[in-house]
């Protein structure tokens, strides 16, 4: 039998000192977006099927959850991201003309976790721009990306990117469906060169080689001139390479602490991206803590594709347990008392943003995180440290 407080696994909960941690990592970035004018969208848990995945592909679809509405009868799903929903908003509840920055911030639930130790239940914060279509849209949303991470306190980031216009200039009029397709983006993704080639053979040949050298043109600067020697000389491929060098002067002054990486085989993740694409690392980490980039086309089945481009902190109870400190909310602890003076103190400290701990009687003892106590000098109630 098993034990009622067991959890399902790969679902934990948050204990007090994580979770003021995560609090105050959540509320530090939603102070951010707001700062740079983001307005806040809280998106359903639950919606449709059919609209949690429009235009998501097939690995959104294996990471969601899946279940019958017993008031309507239809296929419901558990969200697994939040993107196609801030572009359900976007296009249908707002439906504004000119450009709109969305945020949120909330849990997802996947049917697998992300890796040997990862969570089934992230909690994602992240930030969308729509409405246009320059890369100026791109370079603010670099930015923010940047300053949230600043702000939780991780340092020395290295952001990496690419772009998916390479690969599907390298693609373009080779005989493939959407399968292979993804199946060649996996491969790539996992620098697994056996399977690209056994994927992609039939290919021709230039399309080969091009992907072969896919796997290779990862690093410094160096790469893209490396990446226009050695791929096709096509209009979308050339668009990304000018793109990705004005993306890293604009980093590289604006964030110098920012190490700046290229892997241009890394096309995994979310299938809607349609442009320059980016992930920032911490140091020792082969796991990214922010995603994100250019998804024009993410907003077409809700009847507006609107430019879009954003970015998510894939999971703030994570990034929280890497940048773990000693968080300690400074207490005062009080006796208890229906002394009207006492009550009076207890909610002027209270009021001024001190966290103030009436010790119930009989628990005189507890309140050991305290490090000051209100006591009574004999005409007044005064904090005295312990």
């Amino acid at each position: 039998m098993v034990s009622a407080w067991l959890l399902p696994e790969h679902i934990a909960d948050v204990l007090p000192a994580r979770a003021r941690h995560v609090e105050r990592m959540r509320r530090s970035l939603l102070d951010v977006a707001g700062h740079y004018g983001f307005e806040l969208v809280i998106p359903p848990l639950l919606e449709h099927l059919e609209s949690l995945l429009s235009g998501t592909g097939r690995e959104l679809d294996l990471r969601t959850f899946k279940l019958v509405d017993q008031l309507s009868g239809r296929t419901v799903g558990i969200r697994a991201d939040s993107t196609p929903q801030v572009a359900r908003i976007d296009a249908h509840l707002l439906n504004r003309e000119g450009v709109t920055r969305l945020c949120y911030c909330g849990p997802l639930l996947n049917t697998l976790p992300s890796g040997l130790h990862g969570t089934r239940e992230p909690l994602q914060f992240g930030a969308e721009i729509f409405g246009h279509v320059g890369l100026e849209a791109d370079l603010e949303v670099i930015d923010l990306a940047l300053d949230c991470v600043k702000a939780v306190g991780l340092g020395d980031a290295t952001l990496d990117m690419s772009d998916a216009r390479i690969v599907r200039g390298v693609l373009a009029g080779v005989p493939v469906d959407a399968a292979q397709t993804a199946s060649l983006i996996d491969a790539l993704a996992a620098k697994d060169g056996a399977l690209l080639a056994e994927l992609s053979n039939g290919l021709p040949s230039s399309a080969r080689a091009a992907l072969q050298s896919l796997l290779r043109l990862y690093g410094g600067d160096g790469v893209l001139d490396q990446a226009e020697q050695l791929l096709p000389k096509h209009p979308l491929i050339t668009a990304a390479l000018r793109d990705l060098r004005l993306l890293a002067r604009h980093v590289r002054e604006a964030y110098p602490e920012v190490r700046v990486g290229f892997d241009l085989g890394d096309l995994g993740g979310s299938a809607y991206y349609s442009g320059a694409r980016f992930a920032v690392y911490a140091p020792g980490s082969s796991d990214a803590l922010v995603r994100g980039g250019r998804y024009d086309e993410v907003g077409a089945v809700f009847g507006r594709s609107r430019p879009a481009v954003g970015f998510s902190v894939v999971d703030l109870k994570e990034l929280a347990e890497r940048l773990e400190v000693d968080h300690a909310v400074p207490m005062i602890r009080a006796p208890w008392s229906e002394d009207p003076a006492l009550r009076a103190a207890v909610r002027q400290l209270r009021q001024r943003g001190e966290s103030v701990v009436c010790l119930l009687p009989g628990h005189e003892l507890e309140g050991q995180g305290c490090d000051r106590e209100l006591v009574f000098d004999g005409s007044h109630w005064v904090v005295r440290v312990l």
